[in-house]
């Protein structure tokens, strides 16, 4: 399908020329190496330039998913994608965009309640976009959601932390230009 372009596309992710739906990731199936990894982001991408911030984040997710190693060239070329994520989110804020949602409300559930393969790194890596998304957006606008954090009596890990056990147990290089 030829693509309508709402947002112009996002310099951190591949250049996709078709809106994508969920089969470009749901054809892997239990694969969840590089190929998948570079389906999310495009997937990520055409969410985005057709106006879905909110389901490109998603798809942002998704791609941290992928069981990679140091030897994937595919993360040479598409770097796990932290300035996608700030990118997107700097951008969405500060236009219209489309519907953006909570983002570090949605992190904080995501990091909290993760499940599945690579659930560890997968939730660091989930309290590391947190604490982007929180570097980026108005805290007014987008706050964490407190009544979990009482009801659960959640433990938020500090940046520095969630940034270490990234480091520590993720892809090789992956927190590189990781900032707040």
């Amino acid at each position: 399908m030829v693509m309508a372009m709402k947002n112009a596309p996002c310099p951190w992710l591949p250049i996709v020329t078709e809106i994508y739906d969920f089969s470009i990731t749901r054809r892997h199936g239990e694969q969840k190496g590089a190929a998948f990894y570079l389906d999310a982001l495009r997937f990520s991408q055409s969410q985005w330039m057709a106006g879905k911030p909110a389901q490109a984040i998603l798809q942002l997710n998704k791609s941290w998913m992928a069981d990679l190693s140091a030897e994937d060239p595919v993360l040479l070329t598409n770097p796990p994608p932290y300035r996608a994520l700030r990118w997107i989110l700097k951008t969405a804020a500060a236009g219209d965009c489309g519907y953006l949602g909570n983002p570090a409300r949605h992190f904080q559930h995501l990091a909290s309640r993760m499940s599945g393969p690579r659930r560890e790194i997968r939730s660091w890596r989930a309290w590391l976009c947190f604490h982007v998304a929180e570097s980026v957006l108005d805290s007014a606008r987008f706050s964490r959601d407190g009544e979990q954090i009482a009801r659960e009596g959640l433990w938020i890990p500090s940046f520095q932390r969630a940034r270490n056990e990234v480091s520590e147990k993720g892809w090789p290089g992956e927190i590189f230009e990781i900032e707040t």
